[in-house]
């Protein structure tokens, strides 16, 4: 018996830490295709000079700015050389298009940005001749701006202010700040397409001081909360029981006593219109409605406490778990900081990827101004959709990263039966096990949230397109009629 014994238990023993395998093999190979095609991304961009013509600017002829050209067909005054001219200068900065939100002024690469103002044609030719720096087209020579016709269309729109460099982008911004004025109507108008957006960023611009100090003080009460689980735990779960339960039955005795309320009071106002009447009806059902919902739900409530208030001790346990957790992992709470600094990285590399492509692709000639822009055509113009996708992708898996690293910490260290042969560093230990096994089921995870986020991002925005015109079309309805 002893033998038969031993060998059921030997059958029956499960050793998840010995007996582990790589999992989702085939989901890491195409996220890892996936990820490289992200990185190809960026690599197009640096190679096709769009990195390049983002940082150092280019003008109104595709010629990048600070280095030697290639001559592009079709295009005249491009292939020049600019390794002298390394900052870009438009003839007329605040002439902003406000629907499409860009400069609709042409753009010249310029040894020296102007520090004072320019009044007259002949102030132009002086900072020509004195600093070498030409801010008309260049087919027009420096020391004839004042004689010739074509100085008007090709020359800076007179006065011109003055203005310094970007530190990094080597733009010539204005320094009067008057000029800004179209650059902040245009940004209202883009935010101003979604209401809700445009009064989110309001309120988060007028309260950014509150919303720093709230969530210190967020991060504080949490610190607190983690103490009061450890040493106090039944006593908080009690007090939140009862608080859930106070509540519901407050909740529940104010509506039933609106509704007796507007039952006995509300329907006895003399000279009442009908609208009013009917008004006053469906407030009355909506007020009995929601007691009767409440009522229910706080029976269903009370029954559940009391069916299952022994299942209270296990909470209390649970919390207690909980407590002894953070006590000896207390670098979990720094996780979440972590987890921050990555999220916050890839958003840099994606918005600057993405500011890249704005600047990639073909040289094309604005019919209307006869500038060259360039522009994603073709196949070429999917490359921004890939790019979106990887935004929440990656970032899915990132967060999904970091509840893999904290649920194996925690399950290391609630199935180690002896504390005292838990690993150095559960947290460490963690990460190496996700990285070296399952990897694969956390990008097969964040794919599964990817593809319901982004048709649910694209109904809401097709939602906020269409809400606006069918409300006009509702109010254009109501006044013809």
């Amino acid at each position: 018996m002893g033998c038969c014994g031993s060998a059921e238990r030997t059958k029956r023993e499960w050793r998840p830490l010995e007996d582990r395998s790589c999992t989702d093999l085939p989901w890491f190979l195409l996220f890892t295709v996936f990820c490289f095609g992200m990185g190809s991304i960026c690599s197009f961009t640096i190679v096709t000079g769009g990195a390049a013509r983002l940082v150092f600017g280019y003008d109104s002829y595709g010629n990048t700015c600070g280095q030697r050209n290639e001559l592009i067909e079709g295009v005249r005054l491009s292939g020049l050389d600019h390794t002298d001219r390394k900052f870009v200068f438009f003839l007329d900065p605040c002439n902003v298009d406000i629907v499409q939100r860009k400069i609709r002024s042409m753009a010249l690469c310029v040894s020296l940005c102007p520090t004072e103002e320019l009044k007259t044609y002949q102030d132009l030719k002086r900072f020509a001749m004195v600093n070498g720096s030409e801010l008309c087209s260049y087919e027009l020579a420096g020391h004839k701006y004042p004689s010739l016709p074509e100085r008007v269309s090709k020359c800076p729109k007179l006065p011109v202010p003055p203005s310094k460099p970007l530190p990094v982008f080597n733009r010539c911004t204005p320094v009067d700040i008057s000029c800004y004025a179209k650059f902040a109507e245009a940004v209202v108008t883009f935010v101003g397409d979604n209401s809700v957006l445009h009064r989110l960023i309001a309120g988060v611009a007028a309260s950014k001081e509150i919303i720093i100090g709230l969530c210190v003080l967020a991060l504080g009460l949490s610190m607190i909360l983690m103490v009061i689980i450890r040493y106090i735990s039944a006593v908080l779960v009690w007090i939140l029981t009862s608080l859930v339960v106070l509540g519901s039955l407050a909740g529940t005795s104010v509506l039933w006593w609106l509704y007796i309320d507007h039952r006995l009071y509300g329907n006895h106002t003399t000279n009442k219109e009908k609208e009013d009447v009917e008004v006053s009806r469906d407030s009355g059902q909506a007020l009995l409605v929601y007691a009767g919902a409440s009522t229910v739900f706080t029976i269903i409530l009370l029954l559940l406490m009391l069916f299952m208030r022994k299942r209270v001790a296990l909470t209390i346990a649970l919390f207690h778990v909980a407590g002894k957790v953070f006590i000896h992992l207390p670098l979990l709470t720094l996780q979440p900081f972590v987890t921050f600094l990555a999220l916050l990285l890839f958003w840099i590399y994606w918005i600057l990827v993405l500011l890249f492509l704005g600047t990639s692709g073909n040289s094309v000639q604005n019919e209307e101004t006869g500038l060259t822009e360039f522009r994603l055509t073709g196949p070429l113009q999917y490359l921004t959709w890939y790019h979106a996708v990887g935004l929440v992708w990656i970032t899915e898996f990132i967060l999904a990263c970091q509840q893999m690293t904290v649920a194996g910490a925690v399950v290391t260290y609630y199935f180690t039966r002896d504390k005292n042969r838990l690993p150095v560093t559960p947290i460490l230990s963690s990460i190496l096990r996700l990285v070296r096994y399952h990897l694969g089921t956390v990008a097969k995870g964040a794919f599964i949230i990817t593809l319901v986020k982004i048709p649910r991002l694209f109904l809401m925005y097709i939602h906020n397109q269409l809400k606006g015109k069918v409300q006009n079309f509702i109010n254009s309805s109501k006044e013809r009629n």
